[in-house]
């Protein structure tokens, strides 16, 4: 999975569709991202001894990696692509202008 914590991200498909947010935690196992402020769903909570105080919260779900696309700060929404520098390691580099992510 290309896509890490921190990253900048537009949702490419579902109800939030079109909306940007950053990455929030990442789940390779299952191919899954949190998105912060993107899916969000309500959860009835009880009063518990760790929640003194129960109601509804606001709880953000994972979605598929697939259905994100990383921004460039060029060119906007773009696939990733890999590319190996002169010592050996991989870096991110965009599909549309080459640049680094």
């Amino acid at each position: 999975m290309r896509i890490r914590k921190g990253d900048r991200v537009q949702v490419l498909t579902g109800k939030d569709r079109g909306k940007r947010g950053e990455i929030a935690r990442v789940f390779p196992a299952e191919g899954k991202v949190i998105v912060e402020g993107i899916h969000v769903a309500k959860r009835h909570a009880k009063p518990t001894n760790a929640t003194m105080q129960g109601g509804i919260i606001d709880k953000f779900m994972p979605l598929s990696a697939s259905s994100v696309a990383i921004i460039c700060s060029s060119c906007g929404p773009t696939r990733i692509g890999v590319r190996i520098d002169d010592q050996g390691r991989k870096l991110r580099v965009c599909r549309k202008c080459g640049a680094d992510l």
